[in-house]
């Protein structure tokens, strides 16, 4: 016997009595029992399959073939991949170890600064807490060219930047630094402005979890021996909000491998000076938007897509329970 949302019995058949038919027919009259509910989850499914499902299904498929975007897709199997693996040497020698750099420094660095963050601001009283909450998540709603914008004014590379202009009246250098163009400090540009505007949800998520956990916890701690702040975060409060930290850890990880293109941004070119900045979305515009090689762009995406879930495994092994596996 199953209930419907209206508390109403559905009859199951014994599966070692009934027939095949009869199965069948018993769990099409489950499922017609739960119609009303489907109403409900139709729109989420429609956007999911729209948006999520259908894109990346295109994607996997165009990945198997040669397409401009004026002849039709041609069939050409591994080849695409088997270049992009070991005759792009943009790919092998730029793209990828500027990506997998770029994520390691954004992704847990810009995840340890947001808990920290989170963390200092949970212990202000209300006002304030929400005074400082607005201020760290405000550069997160700024979209990347208005970050530049922001940004390009204090790196810029003569004495009118205002960084420069600081250091050389501090007599800290004797000659202006091209942050944003010399191939020594573009990437550092890329990650200090990427994480300043990476306060997003993932920070918020963190804050609402710190302030949820149970204050009884903190004073049964206490009784049990814990005496420092340290031991409170690490015994207390990680355990306590595994769930949204594991959702944090998601939003940094996608954030880390889609926020490549500012270093465009800041430099002004396309590709970065000796593709300092070129990361895996740089090549997968370059030859999505550029040359038009849509087939090797999906195989291009289809990597990063692995990637990105080879990444969200580790988040789930390191803050997930056996029920988020």
């Amino acid at each position: 016997m199953s209930q419907n949302e209206a508390g109403m019995t559905v009859p199951l058949s014994n599966n070692r009595k009934a027939g095949f038919g009869t199965r069948v027919n018993d769990y099409m009259k489950l499922i017609w029992s739960y119609r009303i509910s489907y109403l409900f989850i139709a729109p989420f499914l429609l956007c999911f399959l729209a948006f999520i499902v259908i894109p990346v299904v295109l994607a996997i498929l165009l990945s198997f073939t040669y397409f401009n975007a004026l002849q039709p897709p041609r069939f050409v199997g591994w080849q695409n991949y088997l270049y992009l693996l070991s005759q792009d040497l943009i790919f092998l020698k730029n793209a990828l170890p500027n990506t997998i750099k770029f994520a390691l420094l954004i992704g847990p660095g810009g995840y340890i600064a947001s808990f920290i963050l989170a963390w200092l601001i949970s212990q202000l009283p209300n006002f304030q807490r929400t005074i400082y909450a607005l201020i760290i998540y405000s550069p997160s709603l700024v979209a990347g060219p208005a970050m530049a914008a922001v940004w390009i004014p204090l790196l810029l590379g003569d004495r009118i930047g205002y960084l420069n202009s600081m250091l050389l009246g501090l007599g800290i250098i004797d000659k202006p630094i091209l942050f944003v163009t010399d191939v020594k400090y573009l990437m550092g540009s890329m990650v200090v402005v990427t994480l300043w505007g990476s306060m997003g949800v993932g920070f918020l998520a963190q804050l609402a979890g710190l302030l949820g956990v149970n204050k009884e916890l903190y004073e049964a701690g206490r009784i049990d021996g814990i005496k420092s702040r340290l031991q409170e975060i690490w015994y207390i409060t990680i355990p306590s909000m595994k769930p949204l930290m594991l959702f944090s850890a998601v939003m940094a990880i996608v954030g880390a491998f889609k926020a490549g293109a500012i270093g465009q941004q800041l430099s002004g070119q396309f590709p970065t000076p000796q593709y300092a900045g070129h990361v895996l979305m740089s090549h997968i515009q370059d030859y999505g938007e550029v040359r038009f090689e849509m087939g090797y762009a999906s195989a291009i995406s289809v990597f990063l897509l692995v990637m990105m879930y080879m990444a969200n495994k580790l988040s789930h092994k390191l803050f997930g329970t056996r029920g988020d596996e």
